[in-house]
Formats: C-alpha cells, structure tokens, sequence
C-alpha cells in the first residue's frame, strides 16, 4: 500500500499549514486497526492537505497512495478514503487533481461491487464523475442497481443515475428513463423520493403530475417505515451522548433538498412541499424542514405565512433540539416572524428561563425566542424585555432588538436612560456599550433621554477619546429626538472630528448656520474613508439648494467610484438641483453595478415621485424576481438581509404607486 512513500520528499512538499512532513504519518494511520487513530488521520487529511477543499502540491503527492489504500480490502472504512479521493477530484475544482483522479477512475469500477457498503456507495458517484466513456458508465451503474440489497447503496446509485444524467445530456435519455422506472409504484418510499429528486433536477417534463403531494406522501411512509426500525442505543460515549440529544436524519434532509433545488423559483410548490414537511408527524422530518425554511426564507421572496405558523407551532414541540431549530429561524425572519408570534409569546410566558442565554463567561445574551418575538415588533415582548433591563448584567445588543418595537417600547425609556447612565464614559467600551441603547432611544424617539445623550457628549473626558468613540451615535440621537439645539456648543466642537458630517447636519437641524455647516461637510466629502463621503453627500442633500457650493464636488463622485459613493452622490444632487436628467442614468448603473445599493436607489426614486418613470422596469423587474437582492446567482452575496430586502419590496412598490 506504501510502497515509495519513503521515497517522497515530503519535506520540501506543503499543505495549509506548512511543511507537509507529517502526511505520512497520516497515510499510514488512514490504515490503522484502530479507529481512534483512522479518525484522527482522516481528520489530518482534511484539515491541512486538503483544508477546506483547497489542493496542494502534497494533495497530489498523496493521490496514488490514497488509490492504493481504496483498492485493499483489509482497510476498515475505505468508503471515507473514497470520499476524499473524490472530493479532491471533483469539488476542489483544481484541474491537476482532477486529472490525477481520473487516471485512476478504474479503481472506482473495481469497488462497485466491493462487499463493504460504505465504498459501494461512494464508487457509485465516483464512477461518474471521473469515468471518460458515458455508454459504459451508465451500464456500469444501471446493471448494478437490481444486484444491490443495500437501500443507502441503492439512493447513492439513484442519485448517480441522475448525475448522469446532468452531466451527460447527449446520453441522458435512458437515464432518465431508469429514473421514471424507480420512481413509479410500487416500490421503497425512500428510493422512489430519491427518483422522484433526480428526475425533477434532470428532466422535469418527465415528472409526474401532483409532485408536492406525492413527495409529501412519500415522506411520511418512509418515515413510518423507519420508526418501525428498532434504534440500537450502542455505546454510552460523548459522541453516541450528543447524537441522542441531537438526532438527526441526513439521509432524508437530503432527499428532500434535491427537490427543493428541482424545484428552484417555484417558491409556491416549494411552500406546499415545506407545509407538508412541518406537518409530519416524524419530529425529524419537522426538523429537517425547518432547515429547508431557512434555505427558502433567506434566497427567495414567497407568501412565508403559512409555514410560518407551521414554524411556530413546533415550538410547543418536546423535542428540544426542534424548538431551538425552529426559533433560530425565526429569529431570522423580522416582521416576517408576526404568523408565530402568539406561540413566541406562549412559550417566553412559560419560560424565562429562555429570555436570555447565559455564556460560561461575558455577558449574556438575549435569547433566541424573545429576540424573535421583539423583531417581529410584537409590543407583548416589552414586559419580557423590561425584566431583562432590570436584571444585574444587560445583554448584550439588547438596545438593537428594542429598537425593532419602536414607539411601542416607550415603557423601556427609564430603564434604558438608568443603563446609559451608568456607562463609565472613561472605558474603551463605552461606544460598544451605548450604540445599542442609542439605538433603542432613537426608534421610541422619547425627548426626556436627552440628558442622557447629553452626557456622552459633554461628559466624556477628551484625552482618551472617547467623545469622539460615541459622538457618531449620539449626534445621530439628538437629531432623531429633535434636540440637537441643547447640544449645539458641543456639536461645533465636533465639526472637525471623524464625525463632522453628522454634527454639521444636526447644526444645520438646529440652526441653519451655513457658514459653520457648509465648509465641514466640503471638508468632509473630500476625505479618503467612503463612509465618511457618504455621510457629507447625505447631509449635504438634506440641506437641498442651500447646498449648491458643493455640486462640482457631487457631480465628480457621481460619476466615478464605487456604486455606493455614485449612488450616494446622485441621491444628494436630486435634493439639492431637483433635476432628475443627470441623476437618472447614475442610479441605473448603480443597481445593475451591486444590489447593495438598491435599497438607496429605490428610496430616492420613491422621492422623487413622477420623475422616477425612466426607471420604472427597475422596479417592475425587481418586484417580480423570486429571489432576494442579496442572495443572486451573481453580484453580492452577502449574509442573510431578509428585512432589507422586504424594505427593499416597499420602496419598489412606493416609486409604483408614485408614478
């Protein structure tokens, strides 16, 4: 199995973590009687030789070796050496081992039939993958599907007929027909689901009619079928400790994303098929489609209300690890959240031991179900969260979730005037600390915490900067309160700071003073920090004509530069000139340029009323894409933003309605 291993300069090769002198260790232990020592050499494998998919020259080096282990029946496990090979091969993308992988696909064929069924099921997609000739591949894998009597070796070989299938189009028709073949009746539920995916994903004029409700029905008798399956309690270890607190079924999660990928923008099927995941009665099955919600929720605009509910109601659920699933999701879903807010509610009023989480060290955190309830902006969260103000350490970020209730947290505004009270304007976390309260103050927009706000300007000591740490957020306060004129001497103190632009526009808020307001938001829409631009251009907008002094200068950064300082800038010269001919085409490129800045974009057309028509197949366009603006096949891809993007559907419908 070794043979030239020694012969390797390991040494001079490398992986993720450097010299690549300890892989041999590795290789060996792959082979090992001892399953401690397999898995920790697996784990060596994937975590620096082929760390998080990536391949170096040692990965190649190691290729042969790893064939040569695959091929020799007295190695324990080798369905997970098959499993690197491929994943080295196929999903790292790297043409040298793929190439190294395909030389020696004919291994693969040799263990379709291997007695170990763990390699069974890896050589199956295998094959696949790195065989040349299709005509053999697929006789290969159709022959070997009526000789299997293994049902996980019978999904994998189902799910390789329809990889076949979708790599090979100029062949695909037999393998479509195998596909029709398997997901008719009778037959195992399990396999026919596993048919029914691959046929949707490779040929969906082949599928039959009532998809949804035959899959849903599929899923039930599978799982019916798996609870009459006694379950071996095994080994008191951590391991077989942690799987029965967290049981999972990996298995039918992956069905059933097969489909959810089939069925793509179809978001209404996708909803049906979710609505009848939530309500088996297999708590698994629940589970693995609150996951799938996730999923949906996070990459698609639908009607989320009925799932919704259906996501609430497993929160009543004695199964814990299904509760937490489901309010992890819904505390991810803002105002889309509301359908569950009666069993958010139900279960924070039986549990206070859930309103916050406690960590082993630091603050804690507000707990999952009462930050859900509190985003959804359900005013029934305020007596929860004025317990949670009240106790000895606040949560952190608390002030952000408050914010979400707006006018309707105003029971909070004492408490959250006590904490911001109590911030030491000496400690450098003193800005960490009061941007959460500040945030809460600003959305209730109660005048009497401007004492409060007052004192991170005017208390806090200048020689260890923490004025200018808190000012940004303070300013911005007193400006949402409407008392930045009590702050004025302060703010004038600040107009040459990093945070110029917001005292300039909350001066300008309190007295107009242009010859003080103007020259610093110039200043500031020269400096080299984007945000710092933006701000300037933000301000300078709000100040409409009054502004003209600094058009050459908004004009020049409408036309170059990033699509945010272009959009920013153009927003600013519609405020200030009201014409809308040379603001128009910078928008338009800016929303093609990066879906960031379509939220702004649509807000100043929604401004502009009438003048927006050229523009109106953006919004058109927008409101009828099934997918979220941040979660696109190309262009940004950042985190979850599911309330931007619904903030992003009002401002589309609002420039609409204006036109």
């Amino acid at each position: 199995m070794f043979t030239g291993i020694d012969e390797v300069d390991w040494a001079s090769l490398h992986h993720a973590h450097g010299s690549a002198e300890d892989v041999p260790v590795w290789l060996r232990g792959l082979a090992s009687a001892d399953a401690a020592e397999r898995e920790t050499a697996l784990d060596g494998m994937y975590g620096t030789v082929h760390h998080e998919g990536n391949v170096y020259d040692s990965t190649l080096a190691c290729v042969p070796f790893l064939f040569s282990l695959a091929a020799r029946d007295v190695v324990p496990e080798r369905g997970c050496i098959v499993e690197l090979l491929v994943s080295i091969g196929a999903e790292s993308g790297d043409a040298r081992a793929r190439e190294a992988v395909r030389a020696g696909a004919d291994v693969f064929v040799s263990l379709l039939g291997d007695t170990d069924a763990g390699v069974r099921a890896a050589a199956a997609g295998a094959v696949v993958r790195f065989l040349d000739d299709p005509a053999r591949i697929l006789d290969l894998v159709r022959r070997r599907i009526p000789a299997e009597r293994d049902g996980r070796v019978l999904l994998t070989l189902t799910e390789a007929v329809g990889l076949f299938a979708r790599r090979h189009p100029g062949h695909a028709a037999a393998a479509v027909d195998v596909l029709a073949e398997q997901s008719a009746p009778p037959g195992d539920p399990g396999l026919r689901l596993a048919a029914l995916g691959q046929l949707a994903l490779a040929a969906p004029d082949r599928v039959p009619d009532g998809l949804v409700p035959t899959a849903v029905r599929l899923l039930r008798d599978r799982s019916a079928r798996r609870a009459r399956v006694p379950v071996r309690s095994g080994n008191d270890t951590l391991v077989g400790r942690i799987r029965r607190l967290r049981p999972s079924d990996e298995e039918g999660a992956r069905l059933l994303r097969t489909l959810h990928t089939a069925l793509g923008d179809r978001t209404g099927e996708r909803i049906a098929l979710l609505s009848g995941q939530l309500g088996s009665p297999d708590p698994m099955d629940r589970c693995n489609a609150v996951r799938m919600a996730a999923v949906l929720f996070r990459g698609w605009r639908a009607d989320t209300a009925g799932p919704v509910a259906l996501l609430g109601g497993q929160l009543g659920s004695e199964q814990e690890w299904l509760r937490d699933a489901a309010v992890s999701v819904l505390s991810e879903l803002y105002d889309l959240a509301a359908p569950a807010a009666d069993d958010l509610y139900a279960l924070l009023a039986v549990r206070p031991d859930l309103w916050t989480h406690r960590w082993e060290r630091g603050a804690p955190a507000l707990g999952g179900a009462l930050k859900a309830l509190a985003r959804s902006g359900d005013p029934r969260a305020v007596p929860f969260l004025a317990h949670v103000l009240a106790g000895p350490r606040m949560p952190d970020g608390v002030g952000r979730e408050i914010a979400h209730l707006g006018p309707a947290a105003a029971p909070l505004v004492p408490a959250l005037r006590h904490r911001l009270a109590r911030i030491p304007l000496d400690s450098p976390a003193a800005d960490a600390l009061a941007a959460p309260l500040l945030a809460a103050l600003r959305a209730i927009g109660d005048p009497a915490a401007t004492p409060e706000v007052l004192r991170l300007l005017s208390g806090a000591p200048d020689g260890l900067g923490a004025r200018e740490r808190v000012a940004g957020q303070a300013v911005g306060t007193l400006d949402a309160l409407g008392t930045t004129r009590a702050a004025a001497p302060v703010l004038r103190a600040l107009l040459h700071g990093r945070h110029a632009a917001a005292a300039a526009g909350a001066l300008w808020s309190a007295d107009g003073d242009l010859s003080l307001v103007l020259p610093a938001l110039l200043r500031e829409l020269a400096q080299d920090d984007p945000g710092r631009r933006r701000a300037a251009a933000g301000h300078l907008g709000g100040m409409g004509p009054a502004a003209r002094a600094a058009l050459p200068e908004l004009r020049r950064l409408a036309a170059s530069g990033p699509p945010r300082d272009r959009t920013s800038a153009a927003s600013a010269l519609w405020r200030i000139t009201g014409d809308p001919e040379s603001v128009l085409p910078v928008l338009r490129t800016a929303w093609t340029d990066s879906p960031r800045t379509r939220g702004p974009v649509a807000r100043c057309l929604a401004a502009m009323g009438r003048a927006a028509a050229p523009l109106r197949d953006l919004m058109a366009a927008e409101l009828a894409s099934p997918r979220r603006h941040t979660a696109r096949a190309r262009g940004y891809d950042g985190p979850p933003d599911i309330p931007g993007d619904e903030a992003l559907l009002r401002a589309c419908a609002a420039v609409l309605a204006g036109l």
